[in-house]
């Protein structure tokens, strides 16, 4: 390949020969993680965009420091009652819609 050459791949390809297909069991485990880390940088760029530290989001939603960061990291997924005090806390909404045909 050359230096300026770009390979492009299928990417449900690729994530069928990393992780197996649609339905598999690591499939599955792989896609619930990506969620979580998505859902996590989501609520890392709000808190940061709202200029509020782990520490007061904590002290405003009832938790620990610590118990953001892991949050944040993607660690561990925050119940739903903590997901929406967090949503709250950091003056954002969540709406949510029914989709035709579902």
């Amino acid at each position: 390949m050359k230096k300026n050459e770009t390979i492009v791949r299928d990417f449900d390809q690729y994530l069928d020969e990393e992780y197996g297909a649609i339905g598999t069991e690591e499939r599955t485990k792989f896609e619930e993680e990506a969620k979580a880390f998505y859902a996590a940088q989501i609520l890392l760029q709000a808190r940061k965009d709202a200029k509020v530290t782990q520490s007061e989001l904590a002290q405003r939603v009832g938790t620990t420091k610590s118990y953001i960061s892991k949050i944040e990291n993607g660690v561990i997924e925050p119940s739903v009652g903590l997901f929406f005090r967090l949503i709250n806390a950091l003056g954002l909404r969540i709406d949510i819609t029914q989709s035709m045909g579902v």
